[in-house]
This record gives C-alpha cells, structure tokens and sequence, in this order.
C-alpha cells in the first residue's frame, strides 16, 4: 500500500473532517480537562505544519509538528481512520513528521499522548520509534490521563 504524505493548509472540508474525528475520538477516551488534541483555528496557526496522509483518493490519516522553539518541536494531531489501522498510516505519518524536524535542524522531538488502554498502539508506535518517557514539557502539566514523551534526533 503505498501511503502519500501532503502538507496541508486545512482548507479542505476532508482535511477538516479527519481533526473533527481527531478531536472527537480524543474527548471519548479522555475527560475534557485532559484533552490537548488543537482545535482547527490552532492548527492553522505560522508554527504548526500539517499533513494528510492518503491511500489513493482516500484521506487515511493525519499529523502536524508544532514548533516550539527553534530546537524543540512537538508531534501533534496524530489520526489513522479506523479502516487503516495496522496498516502502517501512523509510521509513515510519524517518519515523516520525524525527518522534516530534523531537516529544520530541531534537536528534540516531544508529544503528550493518552494514558488510557486506547492508546496503548500509539504509545507502543512512539516507542518503537526512539521516544521516551519523559515529564512534561512546555506548557503541560503532570496529569494522570497523559504520558509525555521526548526524542533525541540526530
């Protein structure tokens, strides 16, 4: 299956669809005062990149770096559509996440994900992929519905 990453403005009523979904799915498996998923007007913001990932003309899922400082960024708005699950969206969405990080010359990579069991795959996904537990980061505070994570980059 061959997965293709755009960058994307969020101008698109299907690129909108799949943040609702995001944001949706995050408040069904976290209580609301847990929840960092971004509405859309803060993922349209100058600090934040976008992508779709798509499987022919199908949005199959979605994730966006927020710069935080020079250095540091942070993974955000990471989504498969169910019917793509297990099937590589998330890695491939992630490892591109990744690379522009560090082709922008970013030395960290951080995230808050879920603590609950629905986000154990992703958790295992970030671990695979070089992250660490870690305390919070910018702004977060400790919270027992998050799991922050942070990767070195090379």
């Amino acid at each position: 299956m061959k997965i293709d990453i755009r960058l994307d403005d969020l101008s698109s009523e299907e690129s909108q669809s799949i943040v609702r979904e995001h944001m949706a799915g995050m408040l069904a498996n976290t209580p609301i005062e847990s929840v960092h998923a971004l509405p859309l007007d803060k993922l349209k913001q100058p600090n934040i990149a976008f992508w779709t990932a798509w499987v022919g003309s199908e949005l199959c899922g979605c994730g966006a770096l927020k710069t935080l400082n020079l250095q540091h960024g942070e993974v955000k708005t990471m989504r498969t559509r169910e019917k793509f699950l297990g099937q590589g969206v998330g890695q491939a969405v992630l490892s591109h996440i990744i690379n522009h990080a560090s082709k922008k010359g970013m030395n960290r990579l951080s995230l808050e994900t879920g603590s609950a069991d629905s986000f154990q795959a992703s958790r295992s996904m970030y671990l695979k992929n070089g992250f660490e537990i870690c305390g919070p980061f910018s702004d977060y505070k400790l919270d027992p519905h998050s799991v922050f994570m942070t990767k070195q980059l090379l």
